[in-house]
Order: structure tokens, then C-alpha cells, then sequence
């Protein structure tokens, strides 16, 4: 697993943009600028559509006034869900959905989640970090099916 003072791998992402699908590495999301990557095991899922990417949105201000310079919410969907996902909750220009549709940057970070035997397949764990230029200066994971330390709320409490 990453940890902290490691620099996040370079992998690319896709993010929906209107109407388009774009392609942005990680290490290009992350260049020259603090931000806070959150994870979650899948869009439209219930703890994470009705608590964690609403805390992101709703907190998104504040994060900002403390530094963060873009917040990043990341599943192992495709770039579409993601879009309709982020579009759902109305987050255009508070939070950039990040699609890792195979996994890739889950992977390379150590942070999957074994779902197959509940049908979903290799996902996300839930976890929150904050990055300066690529680089993870905090990093809060989530027990299995906890939801607490990876909040909107515990990471700005602790920034």
C-alpha cells in the first residue's frame, strides 16, 4: 500500500467532460498543486452517494480555503457512470470524477477491494489522501465497510 511521502504512480484516468471522454494521468491531476483524491468502492452506491462524495461537495469551499487546490473522487467505473454519477449530485466544478474503469491506479496504489463473491467485482477501498505535486502527505483508509476517517468532515478537521 502507499504510503505517506511516496509519490502517487502515473496512471491514466479518464474523466467525462461535456459529452467527451478525456484522458488525464494521475500524476498530471496532481502536478504543481495540493489535492485531496477520495475513494469509493462504486458510484451509486448507498454510503457512498448518500455520504462520502456529498461530504466532498459540501465541504468542497472550505477544503479550498485551506489550501486544496482540487478534489478528486475515484472509483473503479467506467467514465461514463462516473459523469452521470457526478452529474446526479451536481458535481461540476466543486469535485472531478475520476474513472479508474480497470483498476489500474487502485491497483498500483495497493488499495483494492475483493467484491467478487458480492458481485461487483475488484473495486476501490474507501480512503482519503492529501497529495502535494504527486507527492501523499496524508493518508486515512478505511477499515472494511467503515466509514469515518476517509470523510469530508475528519479530512478537513485534520488539514
Amino acid at each position: 500500500m502507499i504510503k505517506e511521502g511516496e509519490k502517487i504512480p502515473d496512471v491514466p484516468l479518464q474523466v467525462r467532460r461535456e459529452g467527451r471522454i478525456d484522458t488525464v494521468s494521475s500524476s498530471e491531476f496532481c502536478a504543481g498543486r495540493r489535492v485531496v483524491i477520495f475513494a469509493l468502492p462504486g458510484a451509486f452506491t448507498p454510503t457512498c452517494s448518500e455520504k462520502h462524495l456529498p461530504g466532498f461537495l459540501e465541504h468542497s469551499e472550505a477544503l479550498r480555503a485551506k489550501g486544496v487546490e482540487a478534489i478528486g473522487c475515484l472509483s473503479v467505473n467506467d467514465a461514463f457512470v462516473m459523469g452521470a454519477w457526478g452529474e446526479s449530485l451536481s458535481a461540476g466544478g466543486r469535485v472531478e470524477m475520476l474513472a479508474d474503469g480497470s483498476g489500474k491506479l487502485t491497483r498500483a496504489l495497493g488499495l483494492e477491494l475483493d467484491l467478487k463473491d458480492a458481485g461487483f467485482g475488484i473495486r476501490s477501498q474507501r480512503y482519503a489522501m492529501v497529495l502535494s505535486d504527486g507527492v501523499v502527505e496524508r493518508l486515512w483508509v478505511e477499515p472494511e465497510h467503515g466509514f469515518g476517517v476517509s470523510s469530508a468532515e475528519s479530512v478537513l478537521a485534520e488539514l
